[in-house]
């Protein structure tokens, strides 16, 4: 371990529904849960207005619904998400090369590799330079920890939650661990916590007491090795750079089971598209495809195949995952579909392309990526989902509050204006168009032009 706390873990306080709050006046301050807004959907990210009404992440949105029901309930929009946090990964790389994201809100930082801090005074400064960069580019807030490991940051940063900073000193790390629940340990889910309780041991302290033979006894000799020096705040894992993905796969969940061989035919084919489109903007291709179906009973079944080589062809995926389904008896209905691609590489090889019965086409339009896959619809009718952001040819942008009965209604109000007037349409008006996201932070002016406008 080191001698100062030069480790730093970055976790964004409620992600993206903060960004929600931030691109949206009208709901700062208030309830905003975020997730598949489907009587079958979870909740990805709750506020923390929310989190006072008992609703968290991967609650089933139903139950969010029963707990928060005057909460704004708004579908994920990753494309903004992602944006935000390319921004944010840029800050933190530009303090060191060894940056380890977990995920798109999350991640360890080596400052002493970056050469910004080698003793806590200048490791406290450099995390405080970071959460005021964090909030000026971005107009978000992210809690930081420091310590002199990764664990440790990461328990720093959740008692610095929300938007604060949080130093372990090195020596004081046995008295910090000792009292927390053994569930705050790395690598103790659920499944361990419950074996551990039934053993007694419920505290980092009690873990420690118990000692390395009996954690090895209860647990199996890596994972009693592991626990046993974690809690004893020994943790020498290093800070990875860059961390191999293994698999690339998406997946839907229906709202209503679907029973129609042939729907499910033309869902697996819409994944596989959608499969590619994150290959390819990922710079990979990959040689297995897998298959992946939850049926009525919830029971689940995987398929794969192995090609002879990488790819990122959308119809050789396609056609793939189509004789993957011929294999699978969907009889009785099926709740979820996924198509994944997993032995990437960082090339494709062309003579893979003639595996498929056409030619390598680009995949159809984009569809969105968030929550449960859209519904069939009549042609006549626009579908129109709350949070989506709309452009008024008179009114100017805003956002959808909901629809229903063939109106749609929206708030017209930007990252920079006040809360803004909310106007009813009929979905089909000409004037209302889908539009890009607004930035949160103005970098010039007339980005708010024509919100709330009468």
């Amino acid at each position: 371990m080191r001698s100062a706390p030069t480790i730093l873990h970055l976790d964004m306080d409620a992600f993206f529904a903060s960004v929600e709050q931030a691109s949206k006046p009208s709901l700062r301050g208030k309830a905003v849960v975020v997730g598949g807004l489907g009587p079958r959907g979870v909740v990805a990210t709750a506020s923390y207005e929310a989190r006072i009404f008992g609703v968290h992440s991967a609650m089933p949105m139903a139950q969010a619904r029963r707990r928060a029901p005057n909460a704004a309930y708004l579908v994920p929009r990753f494309a903004l998400y992602r944006s935000i946090s390319e921004q944010v990964m840029g800050l933190l790389r530009a303090l060191s090369p060894l940056v380890e994201p977990l995920s798109l809100d999350e991640a360890f930082v080596d400052l002493e590799a970056g050469g910004v801090a080698r003793d806590e005074r200048s490791a406290r400064l450099a995390g405080a330079k970071l959460r005021a960069d964090i909030r000026a580019v971005t107009g978000l807030t992210g809690s930081v920890g420091l310590a002199a490991s990764k664990m440790l940051a990461k328990i720093a940063s959740e008692q610095a939650k929300p938007d604060g900073l949080v130093v372990i000193e090195p020596g004081t790390e046995r008295a910090l661990l000792g009292p927390l629940p053994v569930r705050t340990l790395p690598g103790v889910g659920p499944a361990t916590g419950d074996h551990l309780r039934r053993a007694g041991i419920h505290t980092v302290d009690e873990l420690a007491e118990a000692g390395e033979d009996e954690l090895v006894r209860l647990l199996g000799k890596a994972h009693g090795h592991a626990l046993f020096a974690m809690a004893l705040a020994r943790d020498e894992r290093p800070v990875v750079a860059e961390r191999e993905a293994k698999s690339v796969s998406v997946e839907d969940t229906y709202d209503v089971d679907i029973h129609d061989r042939t729907r499910v035919g033309t869902e697996v084919r819409r994944l596989a598209d959608r499969c590619v489109r994150r290959l390819r903007a990922a710079g990979l291709s990959g040689r297995t495809i897998v298959l992946k179906v939850r049926r009525y009973d919830f029971s689940t079944l995987t398929r794969s195949e192995t090609l002879r080589g990488p790819t990122d062809d959308p119809a050789v995926v396609r056609e793939a995952a189509a004789r993957l389904l011929d294999s699978v008896d969907t009889t009785g209905g099926v709740r979820l579909l996924g198509v994944g691609v997993s032995g990437l590489a960082d090339y494709a090889q062309e003579d893979l392309f003639a595996q498929a019965g056409g030619h390598g086409d680009d995949p159809p339009h984009e569809e969105a990526e968030a929550g449960p896959a859209p519904q069939p619809k009549t042609p006549a009718e626009r579908r129109w989902s709350a949070g989506q952001d709309v452009r008024h040819a008179v009114h100017g942008h805003g956002w959808v509050q909901g629809s229903g009965l063939g109106r749609v209604t929206v708030r017209f109000e930007t990252p920079g204006s006040e809360p803004g007037r909310v106007k009813t349409f009929l979905v089909d008006d000409p004037a209302l168009e889908p539009a890009e996201p607004l930035p949160l932070v103005s970098r010039g002016s007339g980005e708010g032009e024509g919100a709330g406008a009468a």
